[in-house]
């Protein structure tokens, strides 16, 4: 005789919040990138205010401003005392634009490009095929080269990111045994100009498309560089790479299939100068693929790119191997990154 469970009873004895949570998990996500495109915390940054106040300095109507301060609040953004409210510690850090330590760019640049992409996660899954926010235009920065000041604030944003990569790679880093690196990749050249900054006897080549070059003068012109921090322009499989002391390659590999990966790691061998080393860092995939927010990011690899996805620290290792270099290890970085080291060998 078989007995059938009562559903009921399943149900009463698991709790559907984590599945609520989750589904309306963008929701918090939003009001971040609602209260830094109003200013919010740009608003609170010289101290308390009342809601009036916020709602006056925003531009925010009244009807909404209570639940929307409150939720900021509940998610740790605000600080209310007495019906007044502040930053808290996290974004008078992080939100108040203008600091130097600022993130409403790269907020801001998410926002811009996540949730049209992701909207179409079904599609791909059920395609295999990347989707983009205009299928014409194509890959995660899409047109905005052809828009200088779109490019612009896209590297803005990206900025906001790479002074705290820059930051944390020039502590992590011994970097008083070498003299020169190149930053494959490295756009209008912030995260070289936090390295240099850092340590004052490197200099720095930024590798990257030609056309970045204008934005890249423009930037390291302003920062005062233009003596430590050089560009050139190219294609990473066509041309040949700088050599340094050190190549850094920081969301590069995420961008294209193993074969490419190792293609790419033999070229950056070849421009490293003996002795020297390689620092790879991207989100990697933790070697028994458990972490969602890895995976997660791994997942957007594949929905924005043909070939692109994150990878696990021993593939890495692999192929580093592969490519010549010897003594990889790897650490975490950011808590968010995984950076894996390696090194050519001296000349005999």
């Amino acid at each position: 005789m078989t007995t059938t469970e009562d559903p009921t009873t399943t149900a009463a004895a698991v709790d559907p919040g984590p599945l609520i949570k989750l589904t309306i998990a963008d929701c918090a996500a939003k009001v971040l990138h609602s209260a830094v495109a109003l200013g919010v915390f740009g608003a609170l940054a010289d101290g308390p205010r009342e809601a009036a106040e916020v709602a006056r300095r925003t531009g925010t109507h009244h009807r909404m401003l209570p639940d929307f301060l409150d939720a900021l609040a509940g998610l740790g953004l605000l600080e209310r005392t007495d019906g007044r409210y502040r930053n808290s510690a996290l974004a008078q850090t992080y939100l108040v634009p203008d600091s130097a330590s600022y993130l409403g760019g790269f907020i801001e640049l998410t926002n811009e490009t996540l949730y049209g992409t992701w909207g179409r996660l079904t599609e791909a899954l059920r395609t295999g095929e990347p989707q983009h926010l205009d299928p014409d235009k194509g890959g995660f920065v899409g047109d905005r080269h052809q828009d200088p000041a779109k490019m612009k604030r896209f590297l803005a944003g990206l900025d906001a990111y790479s002074d705290r990569m820059g930051a944390e790679l020039a502590r992590r880093v011994d970097w008083s045994r070498y003299s020169s690196f190149t930053d494959l990749g490295g756009a209008r050249g912030n995260l070289a100009a936090v390295l240099v900054q850092a340590h004052p006897h490197l200099t720095a080549t930024c590798f990257d498309l030609e056309r970045t070059r204008p934005l890249f003068t423009e930037h390291v012109l302003g920062l005062g560089l233009a003596d430590r921090i050089a560009f050139a322009g190219g294609d990473f499989f066509a041309d040949p790479l700088p050599a340094s002391d050190v190549v850094v390659l920081g969301h590069i590999l995420h961008g294209f299939d193993t074969e490419r990966r190792v293609e790419l790691l033999r070229r950056v061998f070849d421009a490293v100068r003996p002795g020297g080393t390689v620092l790879v860092y991207d989100r990697m995939i933790d070697d028994d693929r458990s972490d969602p927010e890895r995976l997660l990011s791994s997942l957007h690899m594949r929905l924005v790119s043909q070939d692109g996805s994150e990878y696990r620290i021993a593939d890495c290792h692999t192929w580093l191997r592969e490519a010549g270099f010897t003594g990889a290890g790897a650490e975490p970085l950011l808590g968010t990154h995984t950076l894996v080291t390696a090194h050519k060998e001296a000349a005999a």
